[in-house]
């Protein structure tokens, strides 16, 4: 790893001193309890800059997650390993098996989930109530990126997109926006986002990453990014980098068919793996890899897929010790090429901590079946099992993560600091 980071670190030294020269400077983009007391924002890191205060809601103590993975049956631990998507604003059959019978480990929600504040809140207090019995408590995550990715309520005024954010070069802005972000996830219950977007915009005919981005320049992505994470990680959410090892040279939109980008390893640490070579070093919680071939690096299986990018370069090379995610297995990249049973399986023995499914309860349950066959069979180690869900119950833990229930979003409060953050731009 030192290695690694002295290679990245001259890198990065060479990408600050052209961004001075040049500058002078998952899923598609798609009765609550008494209202709660609003507070000020936790204190922030002491690397990261001053935030502007923005309010959330305060907890309700509940049992912490266990450290210890003894006494899980195998379908505990398989369920851990999973984050599923769900139908409709409230809790089904289909999601209530989830969580009861497969003891899923988190919930995604997408925009087709939210109909507006007082039902958000109500369905993430439902999911929470219904996993009580559970052993663990549920990741309930959304891709809140800012921008044309949001899926808060209507009624929330929007964050500006990376690009706009990437332009001001703002670091203090940066964390204010992840801070805000944050709290306003915290005000509906949420505790996980998929996010910030560490690609590099560097393709300009990429169809799925643009604005999502903070830029072509790595040194402004380092900054902002890392910027915006510490602010998510200081409202106690669990923030999920993406998309490793870089989306931003891609044509082709992972959610229709498979990317393939021709580019090797030294063009990967020159420049794709710069953001999140130093996110690593600022101690990422998470990381989500994308549904991309690289054929340079491996030519039979996509990131998401491949033992030579999820072990060998970030776990090995990069020294990343955190939870590692897929991206959603339903996106076209993966379902009009694969199997997403065999493909989960495969994920897993590359180094995958966490299957994302993101659509379709049949899918959840295929992918779930497919990796217990996998366990009896011994394709899959049972360690390697046990080693992944030690990881998913440290991050929980490191979170204090509780099944709790939130009261109704304070609405005014939460625009008026969107206001105020947007303001010290």
């Amino acid at each position: 790893m030192n290695l690694f980071i002295s290679r990245y670190t001259k890198s990065m030294m060479c990408a600050s001193a052209l961004s001075l020269f040049l500058m002078g400077c998952a899923s598609s983009p798609q009765g609550n309890t008494p209202s709660a007391a609003v507070s000020m924002a936790p204190t922030p890191s002491a690397s990261a800059p001053a935030a502007t205060p923005v309010p959330t809601v305060a907890p309700t103590p509940s049992p912490t997650p266990s450290s210890s993975t003894s006494g899980m049956s195998l379908d505990e631990k398989l369920g851990q390993m999973i984050l599923a998507g769900i139908d409709g604003y409230s809790v089904n059959a289909n999601t209530q098996a989830l969580i009861s019978t497969y003891h899923v480990g988190g919930i995604i929600l997408y925009k087709p989930n939210v109909k507006d504040s007082s039902q958000l809140v109500s369905l993430v207090n439902e999911l929470k109530q219904k996993n009580a019995k559970n052993k663990q408590p549920l990741w309930i995550g959304v891709d809140e990126e800012g921008g044309r990715v949001t899926r808060l309520p209507d009624e929330i005024q929007k964050t500006p997109t990376n690009q706009e954010i990437g332009k001001t070069n703002n670091k203090t802005y940066a964390y204010n926006i992840g801070n805000l972000i944050g709290s306003e996830l915290r005000a509906y219950g949420l505790n996980v986002d998929f996010a910030p977007v560490l690609d590099i915009n560097s393709n300009p005919k990429n169809p799925v990453i643009g604005d999502r981005s903070f830029g072509a320049n790595a040194a402004v992505v380092n900054a902002m990014g890392i910027q915006e994470m510490k602010g998510l990680r200081d409202q106690q959410i669990t923030s999920v980098v993406k998309h490793f090892p870089g989306h931003g040279d891609t044509s082709v939109d992972s959610h229709v068919g498979l990317p393939v980008v021709q580019n090797d390893l030294d063009r990967l640490r020159k420049l794709e793996l710069l953001p999140f070579a130093e996110a690593f070093k600022q101690e990422a919680d998470a990381v989500m890899v994308a549904h991309i071939l690289l054929p340079k690096v491996d030519g039979q299986n996509p990131a998401s897929m491949s033992k030579k990018i999820m072990t060998d370069l970030l776990r090995k090379e990069m020294g990343f010790q955190g939870v590692i995610m897929t991206d959603d297995m339903t996106m076209g990249a993966i379902e009009q090429n694969y199997d997403i049973g065999a493909s989960a399986v495969k994920s897993v023995l590359a180094g995958a901590n966490v299957i994302m499914v993101g659509h379709d309860y049949n899918k959840v349950v295929k992918v779930i079946e497919a990796l217990r066959q996998a366990v009896q069979n011994k394709e899959i180690p049972m360690e390697t099992i046990d080693q992944s869900v030690a990881k998913i119950q440290k991050l929980k833990m490191k979170y204090k993560l509780k099944d709790e229930s939130v009261g109704a979003a304070d609405v005014a409060a939460l625009n008026k600091a969107v206001k105020q953050v947007l303001s010290t731009k």
